[in-house]
């Protein structure tokens, strides 16, 4: 990926981050419904249209620029509206609602690896090549980054409505209220802590490509 530039390594990872990120929501709706909230079937939200999940800041301008200045890729999309009262078993329900997002984004890890590995065995050569090597490897590597970075026990990332899920009411309702606070410890843990977990980043993207065959 490093002969590519800016621009082009952007123009490369316009496809895995648009899936990334729909495809996390979707996850999200689809596993709503199963346990009976249909509130984002009935918002248009079930669809791998990026379109319906576009945040214009989040998953346009915030992952342009930090793909641009810092080589790092981050973004979000619109959350997937889900009622807990529709839920047949809220607090347990939510848990796995939740997780649905990080655990979807683990299997796409898993798909752009294989994507990876065949173009590698495929013969191709050139920047034909270099773009879909560097298309699979920015797949691989957003789909970990929002894997682990949306499992913080921070809410209401999904990681905190997992944590809430598990622990006994009252704590519950303790990590709950932090909801209003969160987006704020989010940014302090980006901004100070991040660098720290990316050593674990690199882990699991060698082990899925380990798992291809690299």
């Amino acid at each position: 990926m490093n002969q590519l530039s800016a621009l082009q390594l952007l123009a490369v990872a316009v496809i895995p981050v648009l899936f990334a990120i729909t495809i996390h929501e979707v996850a999200h709706g689809w596993v709503a419904r199963r346990f009976g909230d249909r509130t984002a079937e009935m918002m248009g939200r079930l669809t791998v249209n990026p379109l319906k999940h576009i945040d214009p800041v989040g998953t346009v301008v915030v992952p342009a620029l930090a793909l641009m200045t810092t080589g790092f890729l981050f973004g979000w999309a619109k959350p997937v509206p889900v009622a807990m009262r529709n839920l047949k078993n809220p607090r347990r329900d939510m848990m796995f609602v939740a997780a649905a997002g990080p655990g979807v984004n683990l299997l796409m890890a898993l798909f752009w690896a294989f994507f990876t590995k065949g173009i590698a065995l495929s013969g191709l050569s050139g920047m034909t090549a270099l773009f879909f090597l560097a298309m699979g490897q920015i797949g691989v590597l957003i789909n970990v980054v929002l894997a682990i970075f949306n499992m913080l026990p921070i809410p209401p990332l999904d990681g905190g409505r997992v944590l809430s899920g598990l622990l006994p009411p009252r704590a519950s309702s303790k990590l709950d209220a932090l909801e209003p606070f969160g987006l704020i410890i989010v940014l302090a843990f980006i901004f100070f802590g991040w660098r720290y977990f990316q050593p674990v980043i690199f882990a699991f993207r060698d082990f899925f490509f380990g798992i291809a065959g690299f």
